[in-house]
């Protein structure tokens, strides 16, 4: 009987091994037998202050009005402190902004998406997006409750990109085979991109809603993985200089690690400065940002930049 056990036992654990190896198979093959061309994953970075100086005052002022920017926030209301404080600081600076909920809360105005699955969420806030906005916005940034954004970097970032090219843009991250934007970092799709996971999130087999994995991949991979199919990938957003300008880290994570690995060139080895967003930031730490990043200035110090970058009309941002 014991003997009769334990065959049953190593049955059920080779059988599941077995299943669980032929989904993953599936997936890191995606892409064949796909219209998906080969693509090599490439870093993108942000234009040259020189070729902005060269641009026409009248061509700066109207490239600084076509970048348009609509900015999707996940959250569930188990983060109504951090809600709270994106309502209250960088999200102003958003040409629309709108939070999507897992569920109704009725002490902040959202979309409710009736879902607690972060993937069904974010699945349904990109459709409700695209039906409503496809023709008034041409980049969409998406975000997390505790991610600071500096919306004007985002807009110079994205001032001589294409948004009628597929672009999907960044913190890169590879695993395995796939690779795809970190969701703490934030995330970028051009109008096109999303024209083409609008259409993508309808085929139930390249694209389903639950997944077709035994264990559950967390949403921003089902993300590049149904981008994937449309020929769409991962490009990791940098500065002039190479460096990282969607950071998955806070800035005092960062200056931390900058501290140990370039104990002599702390800012330096830190963050750029030209920097997109930063993540895991309680609630106190985004106001503290919003302070240093918007409202601290030395007095009698001009800033000469080559654009201005303004917000939307009614809004009441710092």
């Amino acid at each position: 009987m014991l003997s009769e056990s334990s065959s049953f036992v190593k049955g059920v654990v080779l059988g599941g091994a077995f299943c669980m190896l032929v989904t993953l198979l599936g997936h890191i093959k995606l892409g064949h037998g796909t219209k998906a061309h080969h693509h090599e994953h490439h870093h993108i970075q942000a234009p040259n202050k020189e070729d902005v100086l060269n641009l026409s005052e009248g061509e700066r002022v109207e490239l600084s009005k076509s970048i348009r920017v609509y900015c999707i926030i996940l959250v569930k209301p188990k983060d109504l402190g951090h809600w709270a404080a994106v309502k209250e600081t960088w999200s102003k600076h958003c040409d629309k902004v709108e939070f999507y909920s897992s569920e109704n809360v009725k002490v902040f105005e959202s979309v409710a998406l009736n879902t607690n699955d972060m993937w069904a969420m974010m699945r349904k806030a990109y459709k409700i997006t695209y039906e409503r906005y496809k023709d008034e916005f041409n980049w969409f940034f998406l975000a997390y409750p505790t991610t600071f954004a500096i919306i004007e970097n985002l807009k110079y970032f994205l001032l001589k990109k294409d948004a009628s090219q597929p672009f999907y843009i960044g913190h890169t991250v590879k695993s395995g085979d796939l690779e795809y934007v970190d969701g703490e970092g934030g995330i970028v799709l051009s109008i096109e991109s999303l024209r083409r996971l609008s259409r993508v999130l309808e085929d139930s087999d390249r694209c389903p809603e639950q997944g077709g994995m035994i264990w559950k991949l967390a949403e921003d991979k089902q993300l590049a993985i149904c981008l994937k199919y449309t020929g769409v990938f991962a490009e990791n957003a940098e500065d002039s200089e190479g460096k990282d300008v969607f950071n998955t880290k806070s800035v005092g994570a960062l200056i931390k690690e900058a501290m140990s690995t370039h104990p002599q060139q702390v800012v330096d080895g830190c963050c750029s400065d030209m920097a997109i967003t930063f993540s895991g930031l309680a609630p106190n730490h985004m106001h503290v940002m919003m302070y240093g990043v918007y409202r601290l200035r030395p007095y009698g110090h001009t800033y000469n930049d080559a654009l201005v970058f303004l917000p939307p009309a009614d809004s009441d941002n710092d």
